[in-house]
């Protein structure tokens, strides 16, 4: 079967069967594809690496939080294929409450950036204060995101690249 070849109905049929097989594959646990697909690849690359912490997925729904480590971390994980994250709720503008008196909703941020191809190229992680440090007010959303940049980059843990 050549895809290039299939008609716009059948492309999304196969799409439709491509997720049900990744559902049940437990890839991805609800139709945001890219999201899964970065929580997948973060706790894998995690659970298969010597060295850093064993991560397992957070109970569906679980806000702001979708890995804890065997330790009892707690983890963010977003995906990219450009530059921003997906937004995190609950969590003030730079400015408006002092970082220290924030409830802290997770120790580590993971960032995995995947290229146009959804291959990974590579995976970030910041602790909490970086992430405060450079959390972005989105204003449409009402909440904050990550922008990824050179200084974000600098500043966290790289923990593969491709």
């Amino acid at each position: 079967m050549r895809i290039d070849q299939l008609t716009p109905t059948e492309l999304i049929k196969l799409y439709s069967e491509i997720i049900k097989q990744l559902k049940e594959k437990e890839v991805i646990r609800i139709n945001n594809l890219v999201g899964d697909l970065g929580e997948y690849l973060a706790i894998d690359y995690y659970s298969k690496t010597k060295g850093l912490p064993k991560l397992q997925a957070a109970p569906p729904s679980t806000k702001n939080i979708d890995a804890i480590s065997t330790d009892g971390d707690r983890y963010s994980i977003k995906c990219v294929t450009g530059k921003t994250t997906g937004v995190f709720y609950g969590i003030p503008k730079s400015g408006e409450v002092p970082d220290d008196q924030i409830k802290q909703s997770f120790e580590y941020l993971i960032i995995v950036v995947l290229n146009s191809d959804f291959e990974l190229k590579k995976i970030l992680e910041l602790d909490w204060m970086t992430f405060l440090k450079h959390r972005r007010w989105h204003s449409r959303m009402n909440a904050c995101n990550v922008t990824v940049s050179k200084r974000v980059e600098a500043e966290s843990k790289i923990i593969c690249s491709s």
